[in-house]
């Protein structure tokens, strides 16, 4: 090829298509690497590197698990305490070995930021309490151009700037005092940033009628721009939330022991959400306390949710 030559720019990227006519082909069945002290070894979350290349485990062994799934390349990434979450680093991908990374909650251990292909660490962030203790995040959240990672934890959040490892965070408080009945209690379970807007929602695990607040990053001090739940009647713990990649004004959610995901259109906020997500599931059949996930394609089309067995 001749490098000097002239250069093509007709590339047009098409988002994929699904077809749902036929029920889905099972392609493949992959399965963690065996752990003589933990035979009982399962994946608690796991996710697909944002470039599609590989799988990262959240493990009950307290490790990592990396799976490249066309080698079926396997790399286990041990941790010193029980893992809480992880979050993708956005855009990571094993061909640019700087974005190949990812942000990880372990107990009583600052928040890593770990290198996908070995595990070795590259950053830390300390969230510390008023005694001086070490708090791990129970949740984790990139913003999308991956500057800022927000970590939820008990009724508060913490924001971090990635660049700036070791400096001290910038913690909102959801709720202005503990016996304050404003605002949102408890664990802040998930968070979620705006594909479009410099806002993110968090969600409390603790039930409430309105345990989902929108902030305005933009705001000083940052403060809730509204509050969302599903009310006195069906409060449960938020156990995750996203937004719609394609049209932003669209948040789902869904909750413990709640069967499905619910959506909220935040231009015409009513008494509840608008929508309501169902599964396969019967009305008699058991509601489970574990968190399901829900994922949605890049268009923002099509949803899958997790069921249980």
């Amino acid at each position: 090829m001749d490098a000097s030559g002239p250069v093509s720019a007709e590339f047009t990227w098409t988002p994929p298509t699904f077809d749902f006519s036929a029920k889905p082909k099972l392609t493949a069945t992959l399965s963690l690497q065996p752990d003589s002290e933990s035979p009982h070894n399962f994946a608690r979350k796991s996710l697909w590197c944002p470039d599609g290349e590989s799988i990262l485990s959240q493990c009950e062994n307290r490790s990592f698990q990396s799976i490249v799934y066309a080698s079926r390349k396997q790399s286990t990434l041990p941790q010193s305490a029980p893992i809480l979450d992880f979050a993708w680093y956005p855009g990571a991908s094993s061909s640019t070995p700087a974005t190949y990374c990812f942000a990880a909650s372990v107990r009583e251990c600052p928040v890593k930021l770990l290198d996908a292909a070995d595990g070795r660490l590259r950053a830390s962030y300390s969230i510390v309490d008023h005694r001086e203790r070490q708090v791990a995040p129970h949740s984790l959240a990139f913003s999308p151009g991956g500057d800022k990672l927000f970590c939820g934890f008990d009724s508060a959040f913490e924001m971090f700037n990635v660049g700036s490892p070791g400096a001290e965070g910038v913690r909102i408080l959801s709720s202005p005092a503990k016996k304050s009945r404003d605002g949102i209690k408890g664990i802040v379970s998930s968070l979620t940033h705006a594909p479009t807007s410099n806002s993110i929602a968090i969600g409390s695990l603790t039930p409430s009628p309105w345990n989902i607040a929108i902030y305005d990053l933009d705001t000083e001090p940052v403060t809730p721009v509204m509050y969302l739940g599903l009310g006195e009647t069906a409060s449960a713990g938020v156990t995750q939330l996203k937004f719609n990649p394609t049209s932003p004004h669209l948040l789902y959610a869904s909750f413990r022991r709640k069967d499905g995901v619910y959506a909220w259109d935040l231009r015409f906020l009513g008494d509840g959400p608008f929508m309501h997500y169902k599964t396969g599931n019967t009305p008699t059949t058991p509601m489970t306390s574990q968190r399901r996930y829900f994922s949605l394609d890049v268009t923002g089309r099509w949803m899958s949710i997790g069921d249980q067995v």
